[in-house]
């Protein structure tokens, strides 16, 4: 679309004013709900290109291991750690995709490919072993009362020993908030088995995004008066969801993990819509735009152009993210 033709649907849209708002208040709000929740014990299929291709085959086959994992907790859990790189090491001496400490490493450390060694740094290994660990630790906790999954989860956190205790999920802050991270992000790497739900503050994103239109874009905009108020795309759809109080990462690809993925066909206003020139790795992404119907988004596309309505079927259409708070919370600070 020309930016003309942009244009002249930005003055529709201003023209109609507060009936523009409404209508994607109503579109928003049509259906009432929330996330499905429960993400251990059962088969469950990745969102497409939620895990980089080199590891998607393991991660699936591993993440049915045992009931207390599936494939899309498994995932969230290398994604927390590592970001996927299998390169990773932390101040704590973490290694690897899985972040093994070489401790913990030595005694639960598989030989994943049965190539006849055990190496942290080799994804082969060490996400079986990840797998693994998981089960171990959820058949140390079998007996307790409560969700097997939420438990396994505490012994990861605060110990087998914690969990049995306390009979469940033990009162320590840290170790309920883990729980919840892992099991909200994991939803944002599941293949969704119904419709997802809408955000509640979407239409507040929008209306956010809509008045910023004709703003030049800005490569690392944040929108700040130092630099004029520009933004760049990710830059523009973290401003239009911090206005409705929901925290998202700075940069598109990790924004893409912050809730569920709805299909095309299943788009509402509001959500996040992304773009990739590899359609197999949401690491790759590299565009993203605010949905507002109609096979439209606002978006900052690039360097020259103004925030402007632009059509989402492009070939580098990659998914979309309905933005949930907790979806936002549980996203790691860095990856």
């Amino acid at each position: 679309m020309t930016v003309r033709k942009a244009w002249i649907v930005a003055g529709a849209v201003g023209a109609a004013g507060l009936s523009f708002v409404m209508l994607l208040v109503v579109g928003v709000y049509v259906v009432a709900g929330n996330i499905v929740n429960g993400v251990g014990g059962r088969s469950v299929g990745l969102a497409k290109g939620a895990v980089p291709a080199a590891y998607q085959a393991l991660v699936q086959k591993w993440g049915n291991l045992c009931s207390a994992i599936n494939p899309a907790l498994l995932a969230a859990q290398l994604y927390q750690e590592s970001g996927f790189n299998p390169n990773a090491k932390s101040p704590a001496k973490a290694q690897g995709i899985a972040q093994f400490i070489p401790g913990t490493w030595a005694t639960h450390g598989i030989d994943g490919d049965g190539d006849g060694d055990r190496d942290v740094w080799d994804p082969n290994d060490a996400i079986p072993s990840a797998a693994s660990y998981d089960c171990e630790l959820a058949s140390y906790v079998k007996d307790v009362p409560g969700d097997p999954t939420h438990n396994m989860l505490a012994s990861y956190n605060a110990g087998a020993y914690a969990v049995i205790k306390y009979g469940g999920v033990p009162p320590y802050k840290e170790t309920q908030n883990y729980v919840k991270t892992i099991t909200t992000l994991a939803e944002s790497f599941a293949a969704p088995v119904t419709r997802v739900d809408p955000s509640e503050q979407a239409a507040g994103a929008i209306y956010y995004a809509q008045k910023k239109l004709g703003t030049p874009y800005l490569w690392g905009g944040n929108g700040t008066p130092e630099q004029g108020g520009r933004f760049d795309c990710s830059g523009l759809t973290k401003a239009a969801y911090a206005s409705v109080g929901i925290t998202l990462p700075r940069v598109a690809n990790d924004q893409y993990n912050a809730g569920p993925h709805p299909s095309r066909d299943e788009l509402l206003p509001g959500d996040l819509v992304f773009f990739s020139p590899d359609p197999n790795n949401s690491r790759a992404i590299d565009h993203v735009g605010i949905y507002v119907g109609g096979g439209y988004m606002i978006d900052a596309p690039y360097t020259g152009a103004v925030i402007r309505f632009d059509p989402i079927d492009t070939r580098k259409y990659f998914g979309a993210t309905r933005v949930t708070e907790d979806g936002a919370k549980a996203l790691p600070t860095t990856v």
